[in-house]
């Protein structure tokens, strides 16, 4: 029992550590990479979680399934039926978080289509009619395709070739699908709290994703930073600035001077020669720790109850 216990622990605690080794080594990978490599630390993290839970929870109807009296649980671990009551209880919380997530999601990305639906696109571009400067992409909806929703201010903010630059980010987005990276941290934000802290790393590195994405599309680096630089200060003069819609992808999200720095010195943009592998490494270790925390747990779960039940049949 200790040692189930002390998995059961491992797998609660690992997330408090494993959050602030992935963030820093999330910064020596290419921005894609660091955008794949943390929502996928995060889920198994997540998951590593709610395997400890459902695990107590399971401990007194595994017991019952083994036709081990629960006397003989309670002699063994007094604390098992209140211990299976607040897993039950997190395990329920969790579920109800996750629940409200998705459907803040989702309630998110339909206002956004109404609030949308009545200007005329031009492929996949809706320019929508107002002063604020505002840019953003707008996944998919109910069998339509995602656009890429610019007013009118920000086009006026902009010359003809940073506003290039500013489609081909927020097409970067839409055709990445990062939106469903961004969730995918989201829900596994909802499950613990440790992982949340994830979130703005997470941006910043879809943010630089896009953003060499639209300097590869426009060949010149300097553009790139000069468009992203003049969208986010515009966005940030304009009254609202956005905040209507903070959780859809925007050029203006994140810490826009680290952006500009790493397109104007590339060196900046993710760490040469070792380091990469290093960081790859790293968070493979930290999320084969959640896994095998997780896969330990239920392994250990199994054979606990089993050597109950054969002590108990053997009396």
């Amino acid at each position: 029992m200790t040692l189930f216990l002390a998995v059961v622990a491992l797998a609660l605690v690992v997330p408090w550590g494993a959050a602030p080794v992935a963030r820093h080594l999330a910064r020596l990978l290419s921005p894609r990479a660091a955008s794949l490599a943390l929502p996928s630390a995060a889920l198994l993290l997540a998951g590593g979680v709610v395997s400890a839970l459902v695990g107590l929870f399971h401990v007194p109807f595994l017991a019952h399934f083994e036709q081990l009296p629960l006397s003989s649980v309670l002699s063994e671990w007094p604390a098992v039926v209140p211990v299976s009551c607040v897993a039950g209880a997190i395990l329920a919380s969790q579920g109800a978080r996750l629940v409200r997530r998705w459907r803040e999601h989702r309630s998110l990305i339909a206002r956004t289509w109404e609030l949308t639906g009545g200007v005329p696109a031009v492929g996949d571009l809706l320019v929508v009619p107002g002063a604020e400067a505002e840019a953003f992409a707008l996944p998919g909806h109910r069998g339509r395709a995602g656009r890429v929703v610019v007013t009118e201010g920000m086009l006026r903010a902009l010359n003809p070739a940073e506003q290039g630059v500013l489609l081909a980010h927020e097409r970067a987005h839409l055709s990445g699908r990062h939106h469903l990276l961004s969730l995918a941290l989201e829900l596994a934000g909802a499950v613990h709290p440790a992982l949340r802290g994830l979130r703005d790393p997470l941006d910043f590195h879809l943010e630089r994703w896009a953003d060499e994405r639209a300097a590869a599309s426009v060949g010149d680096r300097r553009l790139a930073a000069s468009a992203i630089a003049r969208a986010a200060l515009a966005a940030a003069a304009s009254e609202g600035g956005g905040g209507r819609r903070k959780h859809l992808l925007s050029v203006s999200t994140g810490p826009v001077p680290r952006r500009v720095r790493a397109l104007l010195e590339p060196g900046h943009a993710g760490a040469r020669g070792r380091a990469p592998r290093a960081a790859a490494v790293g968070l493979g270790a930290v999320v084969a720790l959640a896994a095998l925390s997780g896969l330990a747990l239920a392994y250990g779960l199994h054979e606990y109850v089993e050597f109950m039940a054969e002590g108990v049949r053997g009396r």
